[in-house]
């Protein structure tokens, strides 16, 4: 499936913070696009999208929620395509393709990722984020007893239509067998707590200290990240 076809979430339930976690996302990984052509899976609302736009000369984002694409801003250089993401189909290549947080949601990642190799320019590349069990906020809860092992889903899991939770190892195992190469990993973002608690508790500058934190601490972040090559 598609991620998350109604939006409900998007539209009723999404944080500020949420908001913020994507800009961090985009600050990550932005070093790594390749203009000038680009594939953008799962914008949701465009929260991300309206940093992508910057960056191509055509960009081409695909959701599977009508209701979503038509929250997103009628940018110039940009086509908003509703489809799930196993139907599309195109003839056209792309210098990057951004697949943020959206291999959690689907029936079967590897087949999405060997769908993106073949929309994927030879010298492209693909930028695939995850949310990581790992992570410090989710290691704190198995203590606490409100999850038995980090990769359990949990209600906001759940809410979100999560069908897994990776680790830098189970993610990297996904990219090899579909037939792709790992360039490089890393983390985004120190959560000690959730992001209800932060939004509601925290400053700006300590939100932003501890962006900065996760970059010491990869292994530890609230998610993972992985660009992606054609071998």
């Amino acid at each position: 499936m598609g991620k998350n076809l109604d939006g409900s979430w998007y539209i009723n339930g999404q944080l500020d913070f949420d908001k913020k976690l994507i800009e961090y996302r985009y600050r990550t990984l932005k070093n790594f696009i390749k203009p000038s052509f680009g594939l953008e899976l799962g914008p949701a609302e465009g929260e991300m999208t309206k940093f992508l736009v910057e960056h191509f000369a055509k960009l081409v984002s695909v959701d599977g929620s009508k209701e979503l694409l038509n929250m997103i801003p009628n940018y110039k250089n940009h086509a908003k395509v509703h489809s799930l993401f196993e139907d599309f189909a195109t003839d056209e290549k792309f210098d990057t393709i951004l697949m943020e947080h959206i291999l959690e949601h689907v029936d079967n990642p590897v087949k999405l990722l060997q769908m993106a190799m073949n929309w994927l320019k030879d010298d492209g590349v693909i930028l695939l984020g995850v949310p990581n069990a790992n992570s410090i906020h989710r290691q704190a809860a198995v203590k606490m007893g409100l999850l038995n092992h980090v990769c359990q889903l949990n209600d906001r899991d759940m809410a979100l239509g999560h069908r897994r939770v990776y680790t830098f190892k189970s993610l990297k195992e996904d990219i090899l067998v579909s037939g792709l190469k790992v360039v490089e990993t890393g983390g985004v973002y120190f959560k000690p707590l959730s992001n209800q608690q932060m939004e509601a508790n925290w400053s700006d500058l300590m939100i932003e200290g501890f962006f900065e934190l996760g970059k010491d601490y990869p292994d530890l972040c609230a998610e993972i990240y992985a660009v992606c090559r054609k071998k």
